[in-house]
Formats: structure tokens, sequence, C-alpha cells
């Protein structure tokens, strides 16, 4: 018989360049969409871009394809998680797993907010990444935010 799901949740886990991180990501179905809830700890602190760096913070927040989050010690970590969760092919900015970009109150961040662009059943077992530098929301294809600091497997409740 089918199961209909309703809740989802990832837990976040930080890589070697945000390693105090941790916080959870909750997916409420809701009628015509998803409500989404994030409370993340331990983001870096806010740097402002200079000549040869991009600003870490505000960071980039992305539903990856694959639910992987392997690396989280390597140079490049968590890219086993492939790129944006990206069913109907459409340009960055506009992927299904294009996210608001989190912001950081002394490493801690928090928000609410609904999308229309995907159910949770369409996002169990993929993944959420948290990125150290702003999505532009143009640059293709993913919007050129940078190492992937932190990443959680999405799990039906």
């Amino acid at each position: 018989m089918y199961k209909r799901i309703n809740r989802a949740h990832a837990r976040m886990m930080g890589s070697k360049y945000a390693p105090h991180l941790c916080g959870n990501v909750y997916f409420y179905a809701v009628e015509e969409g998803t409500e989404v809830f994030v409370e993340i700890w331990g983001l870096p602190l806010y740097q402002p871009a200079t000549d040869k760096n991009a600003p870490i913070s505000p960071f980039g927040f992305h539903v990856h394809e694959v639910g992987l989050c392997q690396g989280k010690d390597s140079d490049s970590p968590f890219t086993s998680a492939k790129g944006h969760y990206n069913p109907d092919d459409q340009p960055h900015g506009n992927h299904a797993g294009d996210l608001p970009v989190l912001f950081s109150n002394n490493g801690y961040a928090r928000m609410s907010f609904f999308t229309d662009k995907f159910r949770v059943k369409d996002i169990i077992d993929r993944s959420v990444i948290i990125h150290q530098n702003p999505d532009d929301f143009r640059t293709q294809p993913a919007g050129d935010s940078g190492t992937r600091i932190a990443c959680g497997i999405i799990k039906a409740m």
C-alpha cells in the first residue's frame, strides 16, 4: 500500500571548513508545496569579499541530487551529492533545488520559507548542502556559491 510522505528531515554535519557546524532542516507537506524550516549553528563568521576571495556569508543553500555526504575532510567535501536537484532541466536560479541563502547571526541561522518547486516525496534520499559563499542565482550551472561546508541526507519522518 502507498504511504504518503508528509515530513522529512536532514541532520546537517559540517566539513573541515566548518567542523562545528550542526543543525536541522525540516520539510513539511503543505497545500500546493513544501514548507521548509532551517536551524543551523556553527556557521563561519562573515568575511567581506577581497580582490582574491568571494565573501564568506550569506551562505548558498540547495537541495542536491544524491543523498551522499562523503568526503567531509577532503579539500572538495561532499561532491558525492552531485549537482543541484533539477528535475525539469531549468537554468540555475530556477532549479527545484535552489533555495534562499542563509544569513548568519554570529554563526546561527534560522529561517522558514515555502516552495512550490518540489513535494516532500520528491526529495527523499537526496541531500541538502550549505556552501561557503553566497549564491548569485545567475552563474551557470550552480550559482558560484563555492566550497560545500555542510551536508545532510533527507530522510522521511
